[in-house]
Order: structure tokens, then C-alpha cells, then sequence
């Protein structure tokens, strides 16, 4: 039982009278005070006297606090004061009249696009301060997204926050952040930067558009394996107006490597103004074209980077128009060309026809090679994964294995197991149209269903099985390949897979508690376990955790003792009086 929920803030800390409970969290509760000297409203965290007991757990309230300190923007909570009072920590803060995003998506259910630009524009203000502070959030969500009345956003609760410069905390609670808004690097407990918190604001941003986080699951396992793993729908599926800038932004920031998202929060903003600019723009030129008035309007001309491809069609139609319009306004013999339909179909055509072939002709970089592999790879299982392969990923492979190996290979394995599943009837298509066709194929998709669930243990363990059957059965060659290329994109991808990592952090938790609530031998019981069973294991996250349950174990002795000596004195204090 949380000890927290039994404790109550003072009627007074320092010069603030407590007010009601406003909010609370995993480090502490938050209640309205009053200033007793200018009767300002404030919000004031108050540690609760359980956690206060716990070095590490003060260590982070500290760590907030210094966050906090460093933290000059308009978009950000403002740190007032802290102090220590009666053993109780505490430090106050702005307090600010609205709601968080997240109430406000449970209301409208979407936001337009427009004031979801405007709101991660302020976002992005909010994280460039922190990061040129050193500070990396962690746990950017909606509920950590104060919105006052005018739709100004203020980013709250540092308590996960960790500054570049510092040595890690103990990680007392397991993975920390929040599994929906989590990048793969954090959920695998690798090291965060800031483009984890980039990561962040891109689910945050995918969520206020759509309505749901660009993962979701039943349980923590699954969000992560997906995390790590999956593929999201792009937000225009669920969004009809939403411009395909913004909607490129979106998916960038979801890139599942940290060096394909925007370099820093800074460049992110300038992006999301440059959307804005180009809706502005674009609507500008329609309306000013149909005018037919003005200089510029007799001129077929428009300035389009080579990023926005995507609107060359509507770009060249506009022209079009434009150059009709003046040839109206004229009456010349350019007029009774532009006046004739099948001419300007015809010009279409060429260049249409010459814009494909300039495109075929040009010699993609190799970066460009990739990115086009990417894009076909991103649709579902489809033979074009084969153009993939052999247009673009082999001969990267073969002109630079070095630089490109690390890049190509998972995706020419993802291709592998395509062609697999495809010679043993196993595609989804096929799949949905007559079902397993036998048993193997029935274990396959056993295993598959494992995997969508997040289960990867119960997955490896049918495979494996499912190979040894099969050996040497030549009439199953197909369906034992298949397995065996299975079994190989798990041990590849995960070296540490979700649900040995979140049991372990999980494990350690549990512990803690246990340590909170005086039950050494419990608590000293569990990471003994931990170590029995994972002492062995050479994956470098593994070995973290075990360290950390055999220092606990080290230093339980003096926490023992101390608690006797507490009592000890206590008991003294008591018998005196």
C-alpha cells in the first residue's frame, strides 16, 4: 500500500497556507497555497515523509528542483521557492489556471492541425530551454501539459528529468517515463538525449491530431515491443486537411533511429513555421490567381523547393491557370491555344513525362537510394519489397558494405522473412483469404500472434520447436526456413527483448517497495533471485540492473542498522518523557 496516501501536507509550510490537493505523482502531491504575505496563488510539491526517508528519493526531488532553478522560459513552470520543513521537503511553484492537454483531447477528441503547430511550436520553446540548460525531460506526455484559456502551453513535472552533465540516478522505479509517449532508445535502457524528447513531442503531436498515440496496448510489454518494433499508420489516414508537411514532420520525429529525427528542438520549430507558411502561401497564390488581377497574376511562375514535390501537379495546373487567365485578358493567339483542352493536356503530359524520365535518369546518392527503399518498405508486405531489395539495398550493400551494413541488413531480413512467408503460403493476404493450410503454418502464425502480443518467450519457444520438428523433412523446407529466419530477427533485434527487461525493472521495483515499507528480508529475498537468475547474462542492460540489486544488498546491512538505531532512540525519547 502507497504510504503516500496516507500522509497530509501541514495546514502551513514557510510563508504558504495549504490549500486543496491539485495533483500528485510518483514523487509527490501538488496543493494550492497562498502566499500569507501578497496573497499570491502558488502551487507548492510537497515530498511525502516516506520518500523523504529514502536518499535517492530526495536526491531526486533535488534533482527537480535544480531542473527547475534552470529553467527561464514562458513555456515552462516557474520555480518560486523550496525549503525543508519538520523533515518535510517541499518547493513552490507558478500556479496556472487551466487544463491539461490531456482533458483537453478526452473533450474534443482531435485538435485541428493549425493549433496543434501552434501548440508544439511553444513545446519546442519549452525543450530548447531545457536542453541548452543540460536537461533532457524524459517523461514529455499530455498530462505534463498545462493549456491556460489562450491555448499558451506551460511544460510541468521535471521529477524524471536528468541533466547531461550528472552521473545517473539509481533507477528506483523501473523504466522510467511513460510507455505511449516512450522512445525505443528509453524503453530499452539505453541512453536518452534530447532526441527522446524530440521522439516525445512526436507522439504527443500524433495524439492531438488523431486522438490516439501512435502505439497503443493492452499492457506495457506490448506498447514497448511495438515501440521498438512496430509501425505506425501515418496521421493523414485519420486526418483529411492535414498537409503533408506536417504531416513528414510527424513521421520523422517517430524514426525509430535518434539520428534520423530533426537535429534539435530549435530546427523542429522553424519546420513547424515554415508549415504554416506554406498553407499561408499556397492559399494565398490560389485565391490571388483566380483573381486575375495585378502583375503576378499574368505570370505562370511559382517558387517550389525540392522537398515539395508532392505539390508539383497543383503547382503546374496553378501555372496553368494563370497563363489562361492572361491569355483571356489579351485576346492573342497564345489564348486560343491555352482555350484548347487537348493542348493542355498535352503539355501536362510532357511534363509529367519529362519530369519521371529526368527523375529515372538521375543518379540517386546513396543516401537518396536508402530513403526510396525506406519508402517502399514502409507499405505493407508487397513484391515491390523486391524492387527494394534489388534496385536500391544490394547495391548499397555492394558498392559500401561498411557504411550501409548496419542499415541494410535488418531491412534485407525483413524482406527475407517477406519471401519466406510468401513460398509458404503465409502472407497476410493469403492468410486472411484460406487460414493455415497446415500445421506448420498453424505454428507459424501461433508464434506471430505471440509476437503481436508482445509474448517474444512463448514465440522463440514455438519456433525453436517447431525446427527441431521439421528437421530434415524436405517437404517442409519453406515453413523450417521461415522459422529459422523468425528465430533469427528476434536474436538479432533484441539482444535484451521487452519482457525479460520489464520483468527485471519491475522486479526491482517491487523491491524498493518493499525496502519503503521496512521489509528488508523481503526485499533482500528478491534480489538475491534477480542475481541467481541473471548474473550470468552478458547483455550490458542486464548487467546495470544486477549491479544495482548487489549494491542494494551491500549497503542493506546499514540501512538495517540504521532503523534500529532510529528506534532505538525513539524508544529512549519515550521511556525519558
Amino acid at each position: 500500500m502507497n504510504t503516500q496516501e496516507h500522509e497530509s501536507a501541514p495546514d502551513r509550510l514557510g510563508e504558504y497556507l495549504i490549500g486543496k490537493k491539485i495533483g500528485a505523482g510518483g514523487m509527490g502531491s501538488v496543493y494550492l497555497a497562498t502566499n500569507v504575505h501578497t496573497d499570491q496563488q502558488v502551487a507548492i510539491k510537497v515530498l511525502p515523509g516516506a520518500l523523504a526517508r529514502e536518499p535517492g528519493f530526495v536526491e531526486r526531488f533535488h534533482r527537480e528542483i535544480e531542473a527547475l532553478k534552470k529553467m527561464h522560459n514562458p513555456y515552462v513552470i516557474e520555480f518560486y521557492d523550496s525549503g525543508v520543513e519538520n523533515e518535510i521537503y517541499y518547493y513552490v511553484m507558478e500556479y496556472i489556471e487551466g487544463e491539461t492537454l490531456t482533458k483537453r483531447i478526452r473533450r474534443e477528441k482531435r485538435i485541428d492541425w493549425k493549433t496543434t503547430v501552434d501548440i508544439s511550436i511553444q513545446i519546442c520553446s519549452a525543450l530548447k530551454a531545457a536542453h541548452d540548460a543540460g536537461i533532457i525531460h524524459r517523461d514529455l506526455k499530455p498530462s505534463n501539459l498545462i493549456l491556460k484559456d489562450d491555448n499558451t502551453v506551460k511544460l510541468a513535472d521535471f521529477g524524471v528529468a536528468q541533466l547531461f552533465a550528472s552521473e545517473k540516478l539509481t533507477v528506483t522505479g523501473g523504466i522510467i517515463g511513460t510507455a505511449e509517449y516512450m522512445s525505443p532508445e528509453q524503453a530499452e535502457g539505453k541512453r536518452v538525449t534530447k532526441q527522446s524528447d524530440l521522439y516525445a513531442l512526436g507522439a504527443v503531436m500524433y495524439v492531438m491530431l488523431t486522438g490516439k498515440p501512435p502505439f497503443s496496448g493492452k499492457t506495457m510489454l506490448a506498447i514497448i515491443q511495438k515501440q521498438k518494433y512496430g509501425q505506425f499508420d501515418r496521421p493523414g489516414r485519420y486526418v483529411d486537411d492535414l498537409p503533408i508537411w506536417l504531416e513528414e514532420i510527424v513521421c520523422q520525429l517517430l524514426e525509430k533511429d535518434p539520428e534520423k529525427r530533426f537535429p534539435d528542438a530549435y530546427v523542429l520549430s522553424r519546420r513547424l513555421q515554415e508549415v504554416l507558411n506554406k498553407h499561408e502561401l499556397s492559399n494565398s497564390d490560389e485565391t490571388y490567381a483566380l483573381s486575375g488581377s495585378g502583375a503576378a497574376a499574368v505570370t505562370p511562375t511559382v517558387v517550389q523547393s525540392a522537398s515539395e514535390q508532392e505539390a508539383g501537379e497543383g503547382t503546374l495546373m496553378q501555372g496553368l491557370m494563370r497563363a489562361q487567365l492572361e491569355s483571356e485578358s489579351t485576346g492573342s493567339r497564345l489564348a486560343q491555344l491555352f482555350d484548347n483542352t487537348y493542348f493542355l493536356l498535352g503539355v501536362l503530359a510532357v511534363l509529367i513525362a519529362g519530369g519521371y524520365f529526368w527523375f529515372q535518369e538521375r543518379q540517386l546518392s546513396p543516401q537518396e537510394m536508402f530513403d526510396q527503399a525506406k519508402q517502399i518498405l514502409q507499405q505493407p508486405g508487397n513484391p515491390e519489397w523486391y524492387t527494394a531489395r534489388d534496385k536500391y539495398l544490394l547495391p548499397l550493400l555492394e558498392a559500401d558494405p561498411l557504411g550501409w551494413e548496419t542499415l541494410v541488413k535488418p531491412e534485407l531480413s525483413r524482406i527475407n522473412t517477406y519471401e519466406l512467408r510468401s513460398k509458404a503460403g503465409m502472407t497476410a493476404k493469403r492468410r486472411s483469404r484460406t487460414g493455415p493450410q497446415n500445421e506448420p503454418q498453424r505454428f507459424i502464425s501461433l508464434a506471430q500472434h505471440y509476437l503481436e502480443e508482445g509474448d517474444v518467450s512463448q514465440a522463440e519457444t514455438i519456433l525453436s520447436a517447431l525446427v527441431d520438428v521439421l528437421y530434415q523433412n524436405t517437404d517442409q523446407k519453406e515453413m523450417r526456413d521461415l522459422a529459422i529466419q523468425m528465430l533469427n530477427d528476434l536474436q538479432n533485434n533484441s539482444p535484451i527483448n521487452a519482457q525479460r527487461f520489464v520483468m527485471l525493472t519491475q522486479s526491482m521495483s517491487n523491491a524498493d517497495t518493499l525496502l519503503e515499507q521496512k521489509k528488508f528480508e523481503e526485499a533482500a529475498a528478491a534480489w538475491k533471485a534477480l542475481i541467481v537468475l541473471y548474473d550470468k547474462d552478458q547483455d550490458q542492460a542486464v548487467k546495470d540492473i544486477i549491479l544495482n540489486a548487489k549494491n542494494n544488498l551491500k549497503n542493506l546491512p546499514k540501512l538495517i542498522q540504521a532503523e534500529k538505531n532510529a528506534t532505538a532512540t525513539k524508544k529512549a525519547n519515550s521511556s525519558d518523557e
